[in-house]
């Protein structure tokens, strides 16, 4: 199953895609996509309706985050060997753990927007894991019993912020439109194995990034263990996982950044596409 979000900024509505790709409205059924709609159960009552008898959505609306009410956005770095090595980094023996901040959050093709006086904006093709019911100190086995779903990600990074400002990584993560979401919130039975996905990112046209979740140095059941052993995983709490090599911080013989005009496409295998057009910083 397919859930998303569609309709202006602050207005979306909660959908369906069905098997011919038409977006279904949810409304009648549920309020919204958010923590409430990703327990199995809550999910198993969604996939019983038959999207047939749901009303058609006209056009083509706008696509919000999939789901709403998130309130940790949690991301780990360094997953892929390869990323690690362009980076200049060791291979992590335990996850790196930082966050993003929540109002980051965006549709997955509105206007990314560069922060004041960025010169190292990067992009990142990341899988996002949805939280669907309370994790804490989970053992790994055991793990994806607490998943309602994936969605892809771009977890842009402002590398100057990141690396050169001193403390954590998050001042480069967290600036706003810096996490687009979606299109879609696919449920855990539709993906089947996660660790088999094939990842890719171009920037203006020329690709940058190609990757497949199998080749991630922490898989998706030891990152929710693992994270549920420092804070309490609650539903709608999305974890970014990482992200292949070909982000700009790694090109040679000089690093490429973003820069108003660019345009950014990218899709994860089941998960749908992306694309964003970026634009200098404004108030």
């Amino acid at each position: 199953m397919k859930l998303l979000r569609y309709g202006p900024v602050g207005q979306e509505r909660p959908g369906l895609l069905d098997q011919n790709g038409v977006i279904r409205d949810l409304s009648a059924h549920v309020a919204d996509i958010g923590p409430d709609q990703l327990s199995q159960a809550a999910l198993n009552s969604l996939a019983a309706i038959d999207p047939a008898t749901l009303p058609v959505v006209e056009g083509t609306p706008r696509h919000g985050a999939p789901v709403t009410g998130t309130r940790k956005f949690i991301a780990i770095g360094l997953n892929f060997a390869d990323h690690a090595a362009e980076s200049g980094a060791p291979v992590p023996e335990e996850p790196i753990v930082f966050t993003k901040a929540t109002s980051c959050i965006q549709g997955p093709n509105d206007i990314v927007m560069l922060p004041r006086d960025s010169v190292k904006s990067d992009w990142e093709v990341e899988l996002g894991v949805v939280i669907g019911t309370t994790a804490r100190y989970v053992e790994e086995a055991d793990a994806l019993d607490h998943v309602a779903g994936y969605v892809l990600v771009n977890d842009l990074s402002e590398r100057e912020y990141q690396l050169e400002r001193g403390g954590s990584w998050d001042k480069g993560k967290g600036c706003d439109t810096f996490g687009p979401i979606g299109p879609w919130l696919v449920t855990r039975d539709e993906v089947g194995d996660v660790q088999s996905l094939g990842m890719w990112l171009d920037v203006n046209g020329k690709r940058m990034q190609t990757g497949n979740t199998a080749t991630m140095v922490f898989d998706v059941a030891a990152l929710v263990a693992y994270v549920s052993r420092f804070m309490t995983l609650e539903p709608g709490d999305i974890i970014t996982t990482g992200t292949p090599p070909g982000v700009g911080l790694g090109m040679k013989p000089e690093p490429v950044y973003l820069k108003p005009g660019d345009t950014m496409r990218l899709g994860i295998d089941k998960l749908g596409e992306q694309q964003q057009s970026v634009i200098a910083w404004r108030a």
